[in-house]
């Protein structure tokens, strides 16, 4: 794919986007053909977007979440600053596809990791975040049938990154045992799903330092004031109109998100 083609196949995705509908492929001169003409295309897709990328969430970050879209590996997605939402926030539900609201722990950056060819440590990058806060992510699909489309096109798809509701700030969470944290995600106020930290690659920080390194990899810095959030900690609890969802980490609080 050349340059223009990338550019067309970005501007498609984000013009869906923005008009919240579906379609069923990408044309066939614009597909990714391989994992980084996917991620080619999400890169093109910064520019069409006009507005600022707030950070990253990652994609997959366990067998059950690979198995349901059909990929062996973590994806990652950009998150858009539009897109970015206060705790207690409503959004309609009539035009989302996945209707899921995904309960995850978000690290903020204090520092840019700049791209290098060695691995940085898990030490490294947490020594460079700034904050951790709780956070929901909705996440959606531009394709109408999306768990078959293959990783290339997932990546081009933004990992489906879309909505993303940002909560409270922890304090000291660096002493907090996060893979063994529980997490529940409540619906009208009922429990429906449970899970723990290690549901994310075993841990949350080992999904930070799984995208700094991935983005290292693609001469891409994470940088300093990026929101990261790191992949679900409960199967992702179905939504519909009239819904409220709460993603309960117990005493480290709660994020809330209403759907009308």
């Amino acid at each position: 794919m050349n340059k223009d083609d990338l550019r067309r196949a970005a501007e498609l995705l984000w013009r869906v986007r923005r008009e919240e509908r579906r379609i069923e492929h990408l044309p066939p001169e614009l597909r990714p053909a391989t994992l980084d003409q996917g991620y080619d295309i999400q890169d093109a897709m910064v520019a069409v977007a006009g507005q600022p990328v707030y950070g990253w969430k990652i994609a997959a970050t366990s067998a059950a979440g690979q198995k349901h879209i059909g990929v062996t590996a973590p994806l990652s997605g950009r998150l858009f600053r539009d897109f970015v939402l206060p705790d207690g926030a409503r959004r309609p539900a009539q035009n989302m596809h996945m209707r899921v609201a995904e309960a995850e722990f978000a690290f903020r950056m204090a520092r840019t990791l700049p791209a290098r060819a060695r691995d940085y440590t898990i030490d490294e990058v947490c020594d460079a975040v700034a904050a951790m806060h709780l956070a929901i992510e909705l996440p959606d699909a531009r394709f109408r049938v999306f768990d078959t489309i293959g990783a290339p096109a997932i990546a081009a798809d933004d990992a489906f990154a879309d909505w993303f509701v940002i909560g409270k700030e922890v304090p000291n969470w660096r002493a907090i045992d996060l893979p063994e944290h529980p997490v529940r995600g409540l619906r009208n106020g009922a429990v429906a799903a449970e899970g723990k930290g290690a549901n994310v690659l075993g841990d949350p920080r080992l999904a930070l330092a799984w995208i700094a390194n991935h983005l290292a990899r693609r001469n891409t810095p994470l940088e300093a004031g990026h929101v990261v959030t790191t992949g679900t900690c409960v199967k992702p609890v179905e939504i519909g109109a009239g819904d409220t969802v709460v993603a309960d980490f117990g005493a480290l609080g709660a994020v809330t998100v209403g759907f009308d």
